[in-house]
């Protein structure tokens, strides 16, 4: 395996490991009483899919 092929899967795991640990670090502080909803309806749909 060359130089550059190490250097690019390092590269690789790197983010991967920096990504997922993001989403975790996000997953593990979020506070949902503290957020707004995104999406609220004050009605039922009713057949929409219908």
């Amino acid at each position: 395996m060359s130089r550059g092929m190490k250097l690019t899967l390092l590269a690789i795991a790197l983010f991967f490991l920096l990504t997922a640990g993001s989403f975790l670090y996000f997953v593990a502080t979020w506070d949902p009483e503290a957020e707004e909803p995104v999406v609220q309806l004050d009605t039922p749909v009713v057949g929409v899919l219908t």
